[in-house]
């Protein structure tokens, strides 16, 4: 079974092509395939199959390593399109690309650089039911209470502000508690801890089903978002531990991501562990 390892800021995914599966990509599958020390290790797991419509190049779902999908991942649907202009899907600079959340629509403005419409963010949504408008809360965690911004840029956003303390924080700690709170949060949400220096916002990222995390797509484009609505102007330089991403939004809260992407290697899963994992 062919696939490819692509990274973007350090947020690696497996590639695969929906016709060289075998079988079907359970949960427990992409948990064996993704695990770091008895798979190929990886933050998660994009599969592209053949689109519902000539409108769109592909259909793009993406699958986080805990087996659960994503609607959407801004860093894994950059390596998608960089992996679908590669792999001969397409010979434009600009297409869409349906996913969960929605289509994307992508141009590749360099080699290995993309700049990609995500769509429209939202502070009111139904991840966040009980959230006034604005999508303002407070939540409690760690023994502390929190001030947050509810964005939803394709997935569930929760972006706090921490001043100075971002780089000291305890993101294993504070992270599942925040993610896990299905009272204020039924989907789950990822969260980022940012500090906020006009158009520059540090953002440190805990990500539902993968944990803390080099970098996140729509965790920058969420901490942007809310750093725009405090008064940033846009674009927004999101500094994330893998590297930056730049975020351009307008007035009615569109959002386009810039960032790069670039593949690891191409590989081959072994007769014996694809034979395992059909009986998985």
């Amino acid at each position: 079974m062919r696939f490819e390892k692509w990274q973007a800021l350090g947020n690696d995914y497996i590639v695969i092509e929906a016709r060289d599966l075998p079988w079907e990509l359970t949960p427990e599958r992409i948990r064996r395939i993704c695990e770091p020390h008895f798979g190929v290790g990886s933050d998660g797991i994009l599969l592209l199959s053949d689109p519902p419509s000539d409108e769109y190049v592909a259909e793009l779902r993406i699958f986080n390593p805990d087996g659960s999908e994503a609607e959407l991942s801004g860093n894994g649907a950059r390596e998608a399109v960089l992996y679908l202009r590669a792999a001969g899907w397409t010979d434009a600079d600009t297409f869409s690309v349906i996913t969960k959340a929605g289509p994307v629509t992508p141009t590749i403005t360099a080699p290995g650089t993309v700049s990609m419409a995500i769509g429209r963010a939202r502070t009111a949504s139904p991840d966040y039911p009980s959230g006034p408008p604005d999508g303002t809360g407070t939540l409690t965690a760690g023994g502390r209470e929190w001030r947050f911004q509810h964005v939803n840029v394709g997935n569930p956003q929760c972006a706090i502000d921490v001043g100075d303390e971002v780089e000291e924080l305890d993101l294993g700690a504070l992270g599942p508690e925040i993610e896990g709170n299905t009272e204020l949060f039924p989907n789950r949400t990822n969260v980022s801890f940012i500090r906020i220096d006009g158009s520059v916002v540090r953002a440190r990222i805990f990500e539902r089903g993968v944990g803390e995390t080099l970098s996140s797509g729509t965790g920058a484009s969420g901490a942007a978002v809310a750093a725009y609505l405090r008064g940033a102007e846009s674009p927004i330089t999101v500094k994330l531990d893998g590297g930056e991403l730049v975020v351009d939004i307008t007035p009615e809260l569109d959002v386009t991501l810039t960032g790069t992407a670039s593949r690891v290697y191409r590989g081959e899963l072994d007769e014996g562990f694809v034979r395992a994992l059909g009986d998985a």
